[in-house]
């Protein structure tokens, strides 16, 4: 009788001790995945900043730079598409900040051969605070970048690839950029 209590015993501390692990594991992805979700909040923060910015940078340009309304219809419709895809998955998100960040670019280059826009102080307070919303971006999506290669790591690895499997974690998506995009904008003169 002894000996059938013993190994009862033994038997509820080995489920008693794998029920402790399985919580602490699935506790640790919850907290995976909401760092994940939290530091795709702060890109729709950056971003939105960043939206928010280009509007007034358009206009500034447009009383300087009246004839160039093809560049400024592409920043436009690039930012359109941008705060359209606000919401969706962190690869079309990424994909339309790009554009976003290359029509930019065609714009400031066109904003050269105008020196009365490059002297303009609200033309250089609007792009050094787009310089600073770049910064602040980058560094919201490196946030990110790393949260989710954590909670990937955490998903896949073995043992709490079972937890995760049973409560159906799925891998979360990088904010990258692809191919010639991953170059630098260039917001300085």
């Amino acid at each position: 009788m002894a000996m059938v209590l013993v190994v009862t015993l033994a038997v509820l501390v080995v489920v008693g001790l794998f029920l402790f692990w399985a919580v602490r594991a699935y506790n640790g992805l919850v907290r995976r995945r909401n760092q994940v979700e939290a530091a795709s909040a702060q890109i729709d923060v950056q971003l939105k900043r960043r939206h928010d910015l280009i509007p007034n940078l358009i206009e500034t340009v447009r009383e300087y730079a009246a004839h160039e309304s093809g560049t400024l219809e592409a920043v436009v419709q690039a930012r359109q598409q941008a705060v359209a895809v606000n919401g969706a998955g962190a690869g079309q998100r990424a994909q339309a900040e790009n554009e976003l960040s290359a029509t930019l670019s065609r714009l400031f280059a066109v904003a050269e051969a105008y020196p009365d826009l490059k002297a303009s102080q609200n033309f250089g307070a609007l792009q050094g605070e787009l310089a600073d919303s770049e910064d602040k971006i980058a560094y919201a999506r490196q946030f990110l970048n790393n949260a989710v290669q954590t909670y990937n790591t955490s998903i896949q690895a073995v043992p709490t690839n079972i937890v995760a499997g049973l409560g159906s974690f799925t891998p979360a998506e990088y904010f990258e950029a692809r191919g010639e995009e991953r170059g630098n904008v260039s917001a300085q003169f």
